[in-house]
C-alpha cells in the first residue's frame, strides 16, 4: 500500500494559507521559519527544525500564536510550505510501516476504497506516537516483534485495531500468563486512547482485545 501524495504537518495554524505540496524534492531557498496564524513569516530562516522550535519557545509569545514551518518565503512575506527533510524521512518510515499490513488489505481493499485512506491516517498517527505496526502476515523479518495490528472491517467501514506482544510473551509465555494478560489489556486501552486523542472515533469491540476505529465526520484528514 502506497503513502498518499501529501503529508501531515505541524503548522496547523498556517495550513489554509500555504501552497499545496507537489513534490518531495528540495526547493532552492527553502528553510525553517516562524510563521503566525496567517502564514506570515515572523522569524528565520533557521538551519534546523530544532533551532526553529527553540526560537518558538523563547519568543515569549503565546504558544498558539507562532509555529515553526518549512518552506520558501514569498515576496509578500508569507510562507509557501514545502516538504522538509523531516517530512521525507517520516514518509519513508511510514511507507515501511504500511508494508507490514496484513494480506487482507491487498485481498479485500482496493486503492480507491475509503478504508485505504483511513488505514494510512491511523498508521501515520501511530507512527507519530512512536508505536510500530505489527507484521501480521510475516512480510518482513520483524514478525516476532509485535506492535499494532490493523485489520479491515468493510462491513463497518472501519479498521479493527489490536495489540500484539513480542512472540516471547504471546508464544513463549516468558513472563507468565498473568503478565501477558495485564500487558495485553493495558496496551489495548492505551492504543485506543492514543487514537482517540488524535481525533479518531474509537469503540471497544465487545469483549475482544481490540477497537473499531473510524474517521470523525467532517474532520479533515492530515493528507488534505
Amino acid at each position: 500500500m502506497s503513502v498518499p501524495n501529501g503529508i501531515p504537518g505541524p503548522e496547523t495554524a498556517a495550513a489554509e494559507t500555504v501552497d499545496p505540496v507537489e513534490s518531495t524534492e528540495p526547493v532552492a531557498g527553502s528553510g525553517w521559519w516562524l510563521v503566525d496564524a496567517h502564514a506570515v513569516v515572523v522569524g528565520g530562516p533557521f538551519p534546523t527544525h530544532v533551532d526553529a522550535a527553540l526560537s518558538e519557545v523563547s519568543s515569549g509569545v503565546p504558544t498558539d500564536a507562532v509555529v515553526s514551518a518549512y518552506g520558501v518565503r514569498r515576496d509578500d512575506g508569507t510562507l509557501a510550505r514545502r516538504f522538509s527533510p523531516d517530512d521525507r524521512a517520516f514518509l519513508a518510515h511510514l511507507s515501511g510501516q504500511l508494508d507490514r499490513l496484513a494480506d487482507d488489505w491487498d485481498l479485500l481493499i482496493s486503492d480507491a476504497d475509503p478504508l485505504t485512506g483511513l488505514v494510512c491516517e491511523i498508521a501515520a498517527a501511530l507512527a507519530e506516537a512512536g508505536l510500530p505496526l505489527h507484521d501480521c502476515s510475516g512480510r518482513t523479518s520483524s514478525k516476532a516483534l509485535g506492535g499494532v495490528c490493523l485489520t479491515p472491517s468493510p462491513a463497518q467501514q472501519a479498521v479493527i485495531v489490536s495489540w500484539a506482544q513480542h512472540d516471547r510473551i504471546s508464544l513463549g509465555r516468558a513472563r507468565g500468563r498473568l503478565a501477558e494478560a495485564v500487558v495485553q489489556d493495558v496496551m489495548t486501552e492505551t492504543v485506543g486512547e492514543v487514537l482517540g486523542a488524535f481525533g479518531f472515533l474509537v469503540e471497544r469491540l465487545g469483549d475482544a482485545a481490540a477497537h473499531l476505529v473510524w474517521a470523525a465526520d467532517g474532520h479533515p484528514t492530515v493528507w488534505e
